[in-house]
Order: C-alpha cells, then structure tokens, then sequence
C-alpha cells in the first residue's frame, strides 16, 4: 500500500524528539501560553520572514481574526478564489462580510489578478490570496491592486508552509496572513492548530487582543474579544517539525519532478503548472483528467490511495447559492469531477513514485 498520507511514519522518524518535546511541556506544566508558545511564534516568524507571529486555535481562526483586524466597514466585499476549501470564504462571513468569487489560473490554481480587477467595484476592501496546493499567488500585481484600491491582503498560507514569491516566503508578503497546522498539512501539529503572521505592529497587536479575549493585560478587556489559543503541547510539536521542513519539502519537490518527468503527455492528463517566480511546495500534487474518478478506482486496486479535494467549486456549494452562480470557468472546469491528488510526501519514497507513475500510464494503455 503506498498511502496518501501516512503521520505515524513520520512520528517514527522523530519520535525521540516528540516525545522529549511532550514531556518537557507536562513537565512544566506549561499547557496554556508560556515559553513554548512564545518559542515557536519567534521561530515560526523567522522562518517566513515575518516581525510578528500569533499562535490561535486553529487556520480557520486565523483567517476571521486577520479578517476582523483590518477593521473593514461592515458588509464590505472581500474577493476569494472559487476553487478553495470553504474556510478562505466562510470566514468572510462569519466576520459580516461579502463574499465575491474570483477565478484561478488552471495551471497552477492561484487567483489571476486579472479576475480580481474584474470584480472590484467601490464595496471592494479586502482579497483572500489562497496558496493553493502549495503554489504561491503572482503577489506582485495583487499588491498593486491593493495600493491603488485601498485593499487589505489577506494571504491564506494553510497549504503553503516554505512556499516562496520571488524569494520571499509566503506570509510576509501580504498585509496579514494564515497559516493551518492540520495535522496533514506539510507543518502539521497533532491536533488543531494555526498561527497568523504580518510585518504591522498594529494588526499584530490588534489580532493578540482579539484573540485573548479582547486583552493584553489580564482582566483589562479593551473590547469583546473571543478565545483562539495555540497551546503548549501543540506549540512544542510544531517547533520540533519546524526544525525539518526544509528538509521535508525538499523531498516533496523531489517527488514532484519526478512524477513530473514521468507523466508528461499521458493520456488526457494536465499536470500542475509551478510558476518561475514560484517555489512550489506541493502540499498536494494535483492533475487533472476527465477520467478522474475510474483511474482513482484503478489507482486503489493497485494499492495505491489517492485523494480528492474540493470536487465542488465554492460558488456551487449549496452555501452559497443565495449569491446565485457566477461565471468562473477556470474553477469549474478544475473542480467538476477532474481533479486527483497522488500520493506525496516525506513517506513517498523515489519506487512509490515510479509504481505510481507505472500504473497511471498502464491504466491510459488501457482506456
């Protein structure tokens, strides 16, 4: 069996250093904040290049908390991808805002800043920029459109942990940014998790308090806040992961190539696309066939688990058909019963990729 995702693989390979990181966390009983929260927040802010790092309770507070900092006027609209998990737009309205759906590039499955122009209008104050799949947004021009429209960035990094624009790791980019640590995300922790980044003082400031309860100091509560807190076990896990991710995408990219290499002009399929300004991370390796749904089968007969993810553009969720379906064709044309994600990750080793890339060739031959 070669499997999509496998974490007690990746548990063995360190399992020293988790268990010495969990029993130093119980054995200073430091659960709630403390220095191992503190410590991750710095490391963590190191890593993507950001001055402020905020551990919360998981990537979709993140997302409403940024939201809610950049103090937006009620029932603003905020420009989202419609091919996304449904986090990037629920937090939207979960904030008192209005959703408005973009389309993506079908190469690499970012936002084109071409749909974002075309879909301002004066109500317009905020883009959620999704790192889709690991592939970095074309910031530049989004950063453009921001200081020409008044917008607020809002960088959702959940799947483009390492990620980099033009040399600069995802998360420092934007005006504020979140990042998931699920733990099937390539920085995962064992439970939920998330973290927000920026480079404002203010925004940073802003987003502690509304996550403490609308405090700095204890029982000095500026305002209703909420309770999203990265806690220390989680904290002291990631901080050890931190520490291999380099690695560990490095790995991933390697894959990456090599499946590349290997499927090129198979069949229908479509491959992912990385951009050259881009370094691709590959939280998931993506094509795209319209016989999606019979090599998954073939593929699982073979002993081989590949996934599916968001088979169902955002605009055509049954949440969202109050705002009636808008014209997306990139988005629905990857997400209609195309997509397929193979198996990759630190686990995939160079002979799974080539069973695997064996077996999608042999089910072509076949079809």
């Amino acid at each position: 069996m070669i499997k999509f995702l496998d974490l007690a693989a990746q548990y063995r390979s360190i399992k020293s250093e988790i268990d010495c990181a969990i029993q130093n966390v119980i054995r200073d009983s430091a659960f709630i904040g403390g220095k191992y929260v503190q410590e991750f927040e710095k490391h963590f802010a190191d890593h993507v290049g950001a001055k402020h790092c905020l551990g919360v309770g998981n990537g979709t507070d993140a997302l409403e908390i940024a939201i809610e900092a950049a103090q937006l006027p009620a029932g603003s609209e905020i420009i989202v991808p419609g091919n996304s998990f449904i986090a990037s737009s629920e937090a939207v309205t979960r904030c008192g805002h209005k959703v408005v759906f973009a389309d993506v590039d079908e190469g690499c499955y970012t936002l084109t800043p071409e749909s974002v122009r075309s879909h301002l209008t004066p109500c317009t104050k905020a883009v959620v920029a999704v790192h889709l799949y690991g592939h970095p947004c074309d910031m530049d021009p989004l950063m453009d459109l921001a200081r020409e429209y008044g917008l607020s960035i809002i960088e959702d990094c959940a799947q483009a942990h390492g990620a980099e624009y033009k040399g600069h790791r995802v998360g420092g980019i934007g005006h504020i940014a979140a990042f998931s640590f699920y733990p099937g995300k390539n920085l995962g922790a064992y439970g939920d998790a998330g973290a927000i980044t920026t480079q404002d003082d203010d925004l940073a400031k802003r987003c502690r308090m509304i996550a403490n309860h609308g405090r700095i100091a204890k029982y000095d509560h500026e305002f209703e806040g909420r309770n999203s807190r990265l806690d220390g076990l989680q904290a002291a896990v990631l901080s050890v992961k931190l520490r291999h991710l380099d690695s560990w995408t490095d790995h991933r990219i390697a894959a990456a190539e090599q499946y590349l290499a290997g499927l090129a002009g198979v069949g229908d399929l479509v491959l992912p696309v990385r951009q050259e300004w881009a370094k691709q991370v590959y939280h998931l390796f993506v094509i795209r066939t319209d016989f999606r749904d019979q090599l998954k089968s073939f593929l699982g007969d073979q002993g081989i688990e590949a996934g599916v993810h968001y088979p169902i553009a955002l605009p055509k969720l049954n949440a969202y058909q109050y705002l009636g379906v808008p014209d997306l064709s990139a988005s629905y044309n990857c997400a209609d019963a195309k997509l397929l994600s193979l198996p990759i990750g630190e686990h995939v080793m160079p002979e799974d990729v080539s069973f695997v890339v064996d077996q999608v060739r042999r089910f072509f031959q076949r079809n």
